[in-house]
């Protein structure tokens, strides 16, 4: 009863401050002063307004919640509605409740899922690293450029499916089954005798990391509390640029002695121990309350909301749950309905997030950073890599700690800006002569310049931001299509990347390269909407007013 009170009392105290010659605040108010006389809340206790002769204490209380959803229902509709009749985002609306600081703790059950993130750059870095070594040894150096298409081709077909499977069995259970071709595409690597073998063990670690990097920013996205969950989101990236940096520093005896020389074999077997760990992991972890809800399986959700945030939070967030009608008034989304009239304009906006990331240039960098830093003197191919790793990592750490003050958009915008101003110099660097004397020092410096300008926004907002905007029942599969893109966009790059600059030459790729990321600027002034600060059920009422 006490929680219920609170409840009632914390939803009565809404802030309706410039807005009280609209109808819709009077209404709010004589509903508010009508609730205050039959229900009298003072310190705690309940006054004469509940008379117990007459009704039930239960029934006075249920009728008064009722009262008080209908009035927030309103306000949040006709919040929704100036938004958009003003053209508004979703930072013009006032978040319903406040969110108080909980006694649970979700960064546990977060650091369980980044174990996935590690496993994606782990899997990306270390083809990279062992891809001379295992080619020789297995005598199919020309078929070396293989393993790498067919791990990016099986990513794809991975983040495809990880929205149905998550749908149909929960996060945490996905979680459990993903571990499976990503444990055998491991132990099939590392103990290949011929080409078959590794290829049939990148294809299963490449559906594995598809499948994680669909799941994990969806999973982070649906535990974190509102106030970090941007910090939280983006440490997604930063995990998988710290498996990258993980499978570069497998890979150093490989650089050092040809004692080493089967030491890829355990590069690759390496893998198993984050995969094992994750299923185990992800046993003690609670299962996406929304989700949870979204089944009707309402007792279970409140007892996973207190274990990530604290008993005390569970009637304020199943609150939040019931307000934004997830899973009670609705089927769950199929595929086709990604592509209705009411969805199509979001989920156009998450795939064209990751058709400009990719197509801004980063893996053309990250590739062609070794010959940049070459021509700068920096003979080290090892030296190279980790300069252009650590500029990730700290550029990400940089960007966990703005995410939540400066905002999604704005982040994303001042990233795209830096990408484009780098790509310029790095072309300039290649064509004008009077540069040629410092072409060198440039070109490292705009390599650097551009991953520390991906690592602040275009990096980890993408995966942050999809989550955010996709309605619940929609969520999880259309952050699978848009991984998707993500992965077929980084496919075809690396399939003729190489043929476009023997063709073209690097200078010209680099500024169309720049000229994607100006478009992308513009795109996103115009169609990215800011979420910090919102519960994902507000978002959701913005954006998609009719549910």
């Amino acid at each position: 009863m006490q929680a219920s009170t609170h409840l009632i009392k914390g939803n009565l105290e809404v802030k309706i401050s410039k807005r009280r010659d609209l109808p819709c605040f009077r209404e709010f108010k004589e509903r508010k002063s009508t609730l205050t006389r039959n229900l009298c809340i003072r310190r705690g206790s309940i006054c004469s307004g509940l008379s117990s002769g007459a009704v039930s204490m239960g029934a006075e209380l249920a009728r008064a919640r009722d009262n008080v959803e209908s009035v927030a229902r309103s306000l949040i509709k006709f919040r929704s509605v100036k938004a958009q009749a003003s053209g508004g985002d979703v930072e013009d609306l006032a978040p319903i409740n406040p969110h108080e600081t909980s006694t649970g703790t979700v960064l546990p059950f977060v650091g369980v899922a980044c174990l996935g993130a590690i496993l994606f750059g782990y899997h990306l870095g270390v083809v990279n690293g062992a891809l001379d070594y295992l080619s020789k040894d297995l005598g199919i150096a020309q078929n070396a450029v293989m393993q790498g298409i067919t791990l990016l081709a099986a990513a794809a077909v991975g983040s495809f499916t990880g929205g149905a499977l998550a749908d149909k069995f929960g996060r945490t259970r996905t979680f459990q089954l993903d571990a499976i071709p990503l444990i055998i595409g491991a132990v099939l690597t590392a103990i290949a005798q011929n080409v078959q073998t590794m290829i049939i063990g990148c294809l299963l670690a490449g559906i594995g990391i598809g499948i994680t990097s669909a799941i994990v920013p969806l999973y982070i996205s649906e535990i974190s509390p509102t106030d970090i969950r941007g910090a939280l989101g983006s440490v997604n990236q930063l995990f998988i640029c710290i498996g990258i940096l993980a499978a570069l520093v497998a890979g150093l005896p490989l650089s050092r002695s040809p004692l080493f020389f089967y030491r890829w074999r355990g590069m690759f077997g390496l893998a198993v121990i984050p995969s094992i760990l994750l299923a185990l992991g992800m046993t003690y972890s609670p299962e996406s309350p929304r989700w949870l809800f979204q089944q009707g399986k309402i007792s279970e959700a409140e007892k996973s909301i207190g274990t990530l945030y604290g008993k005390e939070r569970v009637p304020e967030v199943m609150y939040e749950l019931r307000t934004a009608g997830q899973g009670s008034t609705e089927p769950e989304a199929g595929w086709i309905d990604l592509f209705s009239k009411r969805y199509w304009k979001v989920v156009s906006v998450g795939a064209a997030l990751f058709f400009f990331q990719q197509f801004a240039g980063i893996n053309a960098v990250v590739y062609y950073s070794t010959a940049v830093f070459r021509s700068a003197g920096i003979a080290s191919d090892v030296a190279a890599s980790a300069l252009v790793g650590a500029s990730n990592v700290f550029g990400t750490v940089i960007a966990s700690s703005l995410m939540d003050r400066q905002g999604r958009k704005s982040l994303l915008i001042t990233s795209f800006s830096g990408m484009g101003a780098s790509m310029l110099l790095l072309s300039l660097s290649f064509t004008w002569k009077v540069l040629a004397p410092y072409s060198g020092i440039l070109a490292v410096v705009g390599t650097v310049l551009y991953v520390l300008s991906f690592s602040l926004g275009a990096g980890p907002v993408p995966a942050l931001l999809l989550p955010e905007i996709f309605a619940s029942r929609i969520r999880a599969k259309a952050v699978a299509l848009s991984l998707c893109m993500h992965w077929i966009s980084n496919f075809v790059i690396g399939l003729y990347f190489l043929s476009v600059v023997d063709k073209f030459g690097i200078s010209v790729v680099y500024l169309v390269f720049a000229a994607v990321c100006l478009l992308a600027v513009l795109f996103m002034a115009g169609n990215v909407v800011e979420t910090k600060g919102r519960s994902l059920e507000e978002i959701e009422l913005a954006l998609n007013p009719t549910t």
